[in-house]
């Protein structure tokens, strides 16, 4: 049986469009930190990064090289987490050149750090790109979360986030930082702005 993200792990990446609270495990991923706007080419070179990353693990077996435990799986989502520079935190409009993300891509479990390593070396070989250096390889565990299905523009995310935070009020929670995540259930360069799904996510704790 193929692990399909969509249905092996629907409450993480397929949530109600109305906030709920999750406990997300520790997961591994290639991971990539930039800053800017997303708008830039220099976004789009990180996300082809990591795809090219993600899809050399997934063929390692046509290549004569399945890892052990290797098993069939459909490449995860590109996920960000995102942040402001400290200036730009106070301001009453956001400028998206001061932005800073860390973007990634889940791999499955069979994946270790000595795999990975190799994975980065090949690539790195075979499609040169400066950013490959900077990829780096490790475990996240979010923990307590809030989440919800965002439908429609990046843009328009304030609205839901703002619902995300009432909801936490109500269910005696606080968010415990400005910085939240995005999953990128759309392919934001074959959707339509008002078609986009995106998870919108961020840490929590009890009051």
């Amino acid at each position: 049986m193929k692990y399909d993200w969509k249905k092996n792990d629907k409450p993480l990446y397929l949530p109600k469009n109305s906030p709920s609270v999750i406990e997300v495990p520790a997961m591994n991923y290639f991971m990539l930190n930039g800053k800017g706007n997303p708008n830039h080419p220099e976004f789009a070179e990180a996300v082809g990064v990591l795809y090219s990353l993600s899809y050399t693990v997934k063929m390692l077996p046509k290549k004569g090289a399945a890892p052990e435990g290797y098993y069939e799986y459909a490449v995860f989502p590109l996920e960000g987490i995102w942040d402001l520079e400290e200036e730009a935190r106070q301001a009453a409009v956001l400028d998206k050149d001061k932005l800073v993300y860390t973007l990634m891509i889940r791999q499955p479990d069979f994946v270790t750090e000595a795999l990975a390593r190799e994975v980065i070396e090949n690539v790195s070989r075979k499609k040169p790109h400066p950013l490959l250096s900077n990829v780096t390889f490790g475990q996240l565990e979010e923990g307590l979360c809030v989440q919800m299905m965002h439908h429609g523009p990046y843009d328009d995310e304030p609205a839901s986030f703002e619902k995300m935070e009432q909801y936490c009020e109500e269910q005696g929670l606080r968010r415990i930082s400005k910085l939240h995540k995005e999953i990128y259930i759309s392919d934001a360069r074959k959707t339509q702005p008002e078609k986009l799904k995106t998870v919108l996510r961020f840490q929590a704790g009890r009051n």
